[in-house]
């Protein structure tokens, strides 16, 4: 593993021989990617100039991945001898607010427009599908703007998007269901465990309403589960439509919105051998007796670990396919 620190004064660092711990996270959305990294702070082992200080920048590469490329946000010593650092990607930096109003704009037009703003690099951004008619956001963080946008992609288009820093450019990628690796007994896996819950998410009664500027009355359209009510009780998501939509596009939207939300969450933590090849945003296979089948989860949460020569990985996943 490389491990290099930039002081962004000229003096460029490589720590790799000082590090004896890191932990590298990402997820799929709404949090930047942290790297921590705890180094030997012996003096017999550094040069004299070293120093390492808020704002530093850290790039992290392995066996020909780019992992991570982000900002030291935290340095914490003391009498143990080491030096424990916490860096996160750009994305930390949409954790401010701001005003925006935007019209007929699609999720990778509300990054491209937030991201030039703030100054922030911007890579591949795929075309987001579905145009919002309109976004008002007053003195509202900035990445919650964005996951809004994106959320607008997965209710009204079954659209997938991940938004992630990839190695310093702010990126936004349809989900590919191909696996990047296939675990089980056999296969990497060392620990697993398993949730299933109708508390997160879960809905069997969609209604959607349209106010009539026209008659000044409200009109309701609901679309329901009527078996998953009788064993479940009844769980309504109930939010407005899109003004510009037609009743058959109303009717439309609420049955992709019944069907991305009436099912059981299964949630699915497992602990591997470390893959490089596995992020956040990525799919994984799982062949497991609780399953009856191969199943295909989407990675909420991934977060590597290199200790001692050992590389570790810790999933936390969601049923896709």
């Amino acid at each position: 593993m490389n491990i290099v620190l930039d002081n962004r004064n000229g003096q460029i660092w490589d720590i790799s021989t000082m590090t004896s711990e890191v932990s590298w996270k990402t997820t799929r959305t709404g949090n930047p990617s942290t790297a921590d990294i705890t180094l030997i702070n012996d003096a017999s082992r550094r040069n004299k100039a070293f120093t390492v200080n808020n704002g530093d920048i850290v790039r992290i590469t392995k066996d020909n991945h780019n992992l991570f490329y982000g900002y030291v946000f935290t340095v914490d010593t003391g009498d143990d001898r080491q030096i424990k650092i916490k860096a996160y990607d750009q994305i930390r930096y949409l954790m401010g607010q701001g005003t925006y109003v935007f019209t007929k704009v699609t999720a990778d037009e509300v990054i491209r427009k937030i991201a030039n703003d703030n100054g922030l690099i911007v890579g591949n951004l795929d075309k987001g599908e579905y145009v919002i008619p309109s976004m008002v956001e007053d003195n509202k963080k900035l990445l919650d703007m964005i996951l809004k946008a994106i959320d607008y992609s997965l209710a009204y288009k079954t659209q997938y998007l991940t938004f992630y820093d990839n190695f310093g450019k702010l990126t936004l990628k349809t989900m590919n269901f191909t696996p990047k690796v296939v675990l089980g007994p056999g296969r990497d896996l060392t620990g697993y465990s398993i949730k299933k819950s109708i508390d997160d998410e879960t809905y069997n009664r969609i209604k959607l309403y349209k106010d009539d500027k026209e008659t000044g009355r409200r009109q309701v359209y609901i679309v329901q589960d009527s078996a998953n009510i009788a064993k479940w009780g009844q769980l309504q998501l109930f939010q407005k439509a899109d003004d510009n939509w037609n009743e058959a596009q109303i009717k439309e939207g609420a049955a992709k919105l019944l069907t991305l939300h009436n099912r059981e969450k299964t949630t699915f933590s497992i602990d591997s051998i470390g893959d490089l090849n596995v992020r956040a945003g990525d799919a994984v296979a799982i062949i497991l007796e609780d399953f009856p089948e191969q199943k295909l989860f989407g990675v909420e949460e991934c977060t590597h670990k290199f200790a001692g020569g050992e590389h570790t990985m810790s999933l936390t996943l969601k049923v896709v396919q």
